[in-house]
């Protein structure tokens, strides 16, 4: 009997020992794996970088996968030096800026509405705001509507439509039905209103979630560049996504009047001045993602999965 245990025993620790294996077998391949995935990802953006600091003549004979063969900052010194570069900056950040403040408190006045069982007619609502959220006019006359409401050539037209999002209204809506009934009850017994509770109650408490969705809706505006080219005719509306897209396009180079030296011209090449702007437009969002990664993460958790 002692005999058969220890060897019920020992096949135990075997199985026991080619699961762990067969584990941590798994977990190599899923790591190289990733790590593939990681690569092909992350490769774009150093070819671009590569770019932007390769020398205009050099970088058009090709070959430049990583590394520039020939170092040079001329690109960025002209894209650096092209007034519509400043221009649709500053139209971007303000845009950013004025669109996610904005949104964000639209749409968690709303949210907050869709979520007290209260609210009258709240299942008509719903299934209206889920309807839109499959169909829609279309471009024609959603473009008549812009422009009978005076916002073509306007810059509210990059504030004004973009007020409200059903999804992200329902990400908040999910995380408010998180937050105690209690908490509403002893609030309205102090006598606070329903606005007093959502800005000084409901919101504080909701950290994570309006992080995230102030990250979707400012990311969103920093990266538009259709509305720009649909519903505004001015270069003074150019945000800096279109002005990008001009560039890379058009292969152009800076507006005339900007003066620059001729043996600067003559090292650079359309290309190269593209990959360089792109570079600039996006270091903003290299800067800030890192900084409430953490945040974005739980808050896509809670938002969207309790409820």
């Amino acid at each position: 009997m002692v005999v058969k245990k220890v060897y019920k025993k020992k096949q135990l620790m075997i199985g026991s020992s080619g699961r762990k294996q067969k584990k941590h077998i798994f977990d190599w391949i899923n790591v190289i794996i990733l790590l593939i995935f990681a690569g092909i990802s992350v490769y774009p953006l150093f070819y671009v970088l590569a770019g932007s600091f390769s020398e205009g003549a050099d970088y058009i004979n090709g070959g430049i996968w990583l590394f520039p063969r020939v170092w040079s900052t001329e690109n960025y010194q002209v894209v650096l030096n092209d007034a519509r570069l400043w221009k649709a900056y500053g139209i971007t950040i303000l845009r950013t800026v004025v669109g996610t403040v904005t949104a964000l408190i639209y749409t968690a006045v709303v949210a907050y509405a869709m979520s007290r069982p209260s609210l009258i007619g709240k299942p008509l609502i719903y299934r209206f705001f889920i309807f839109t959220m499959f169909f829609g006019g279309g471009l024609i006359p959603y473009f008549w509507v812009i422009n009978l409401l005076g916002l073509f050539d306007n810059f509210m037209v990059y504030i004004i439509p973009g007020l409200f999002s059903v999804y992200n209204m329902l990400v908040f809506v999910n995380f408010f039905k998180t937050i105690p009934e209690e908490i509403h009850e002893s609030a309205v017994m102090d006598g606070a209103s329903e606005f007093k509770i959502l800005f000084r109650i409901i919101l504080p408490l909701s950290g994570p979630v309006v992080s995230t969705v102030a990250l979707w809706i400012a990311v969103s505006h920093w990266n538009s560049f259709f509305d720009t080219m649909i519903y505004t005719s001015s270069e003074n509306l150019w945000t800096l996504q279109y002005y990008l897209m001009k560039v890379i396009n058009e292969s152009s180079m800076p507006a005339a009047g900007v003066s620059l030296p001729y043996e600067l011209l003559q090292k650079v090449a359309p290309e190269t001045v593209s990959l360089a702007a792109i570079i600039i437009s996006v270091i903003p969002i290299f800067v800030l993602y890192p900084l409430i990664l953490k945040t974005l993460t739980k808050g896509v958790v809670i938002g969207s999965l309790k409820g």
